[in-house]
């Protein structure tokens, strides 16, 4: 008898994505011929048969979801996943929860892994590759399977499906406006490369706040960190080369690594220099000193995700309602690095 394969060991057996598999297997135009015959003819060979669980739904439900989140290290994501849980244990439904450790295909496989008829629909933050590459046809798949999907905080118009997200824009440009109120000009900007949707929306509101108050949104003002890896001596040179008088960070993380290195480097905070960082987390209130953050409230952003799919789970197959956005109210809590 022929082993069950996935998708993930006919990419590595042809020595292509997981992606071209997918989309070869789905004949997609993307696709060359030469390329979907070998796809195809291997998955025959084998015996492959694609996760299908629309019938599943429409007869009856597993009462579990599944949760993708990007990643664990980030305590903003821990808060959603718990968010989501509590919710969806009490409406009867356990929880089933895949990292994709911020890789795409991770993020497919563990798509595939949970939609296998074991699952009723889905509740997913993007991964960084993901939102790198634009790349959506899993995801597409689910939708077009009749999968409900709740996309939350990194989320993409090209993705019909309910969201859940922060007003990043507007929180942001509140961060700003709270910095030039107690006097700082030369405000920068820590955040992560611009295919991130919430950097994006965040740096909108901090070129909104400064554009307002007729101050230039300066290049050298602006220091761009991957999401993982950040190399200390990139933070120490931005610092070193620019006058600096208040940061906004797009994460805590961010936050944290520069108001260690501007203090090796001698300078005081909040006298020197202030610092703002989204997400209220454990590091934010154990710093020193404590940072002045953005409450994301990831548990109530968890609860309504969890809410909006339950609902989408629930209703009535022939009852179509329109896709939802939903927004969570970000809140500044003020701490040391920003009060003397």
């Amino acid at each position: 008898m022929k082993r069950k394969i996935t998708l993930k060991d006919i990419a590595r057996e042809l020595e292509v994505s997981i992606s071209t598999v997918s989309k070869a297997l789905k004949n997609s135009e993307e696709i060359g011929i030469d390329t979907k015959d070998k796809v195809q003819a291997f998955a025959k060979l084998y015996n492959y048969r694609p996760n299908n669980i629309a019938l599943s739904l429409k007869n009856k439900r597993t009462k579990n979801i599944g949760v993708v989140i990007p990643d664990i290290v980030h305590y903003f994501f821990t808060t959603v996943f718990r968010g989501i849980e509590q919710y969806s244990n009490q409406k009867g439904y356990n929880v089933i929860v895949c990292v994709s450790d911020e890789s795409f295909d991770k993020e497919v496989i563990n798509t595939e892994l949970l939609a296998n008829g074991s699952i009723d629909g889905f509740v997913m933050s993007l991964s960084a590759e993901t939102q790198r590459k634009g790349d959506f046809h899993h995801l597409l798949e689910i939708t077009e399977q009749g999968i409900p999907l709740v996309l939350f905080d990194r989320v993409d118009d090209k993705v019909s499906c309910d969201k859940v997200i922060l007003n990043d824009t507007e929180i942001a440009y509140q961060a700003v406006k709270k910095f030039l109120a107690n006097g700082r000009k030369n405000i920068a900007l820590v955040t992560t490369e611009s295919y991130f949707n919430v950097s994006e929306k965040r740096a909108e509101g901090y070129e909104e706040a400064l554009s307002e108050a007729n101050i230039p949104a300066r290049p050298e003002l602006k220091l761009v960190l991957p999401f993982r890896d950040v190399n200390e001596s990139e933070i120490r040179q931005f610092f070193g080369t620019a006058k600096i008088d208040a940061v906004l960070c797009v994460n805590e993380i961010f936050a944290v690594q520069c108001m260690a290195v501007v203090q090796k480097m001698g300078m005081k905070i909040p006298d020197d220099i202030a610092f703002i960082g989204f997400t209220d987390g454990i590091l934010s209130k154990y710093v020193q000193p404590t940072l002045t953050t953005v409450a994301q409230h990831g548990e109530r952003m968890g609860e309504v995700a969890a809410e909006m799919l339950i609902e989408r789970i629930e209703a009535e197959i022939d009852e179509e309602k329109p896709f939802r956005t939903k927004i969570v109210e970000g809140t500044i809590i003020e701490r040391e690095s920003t009060v003397n």
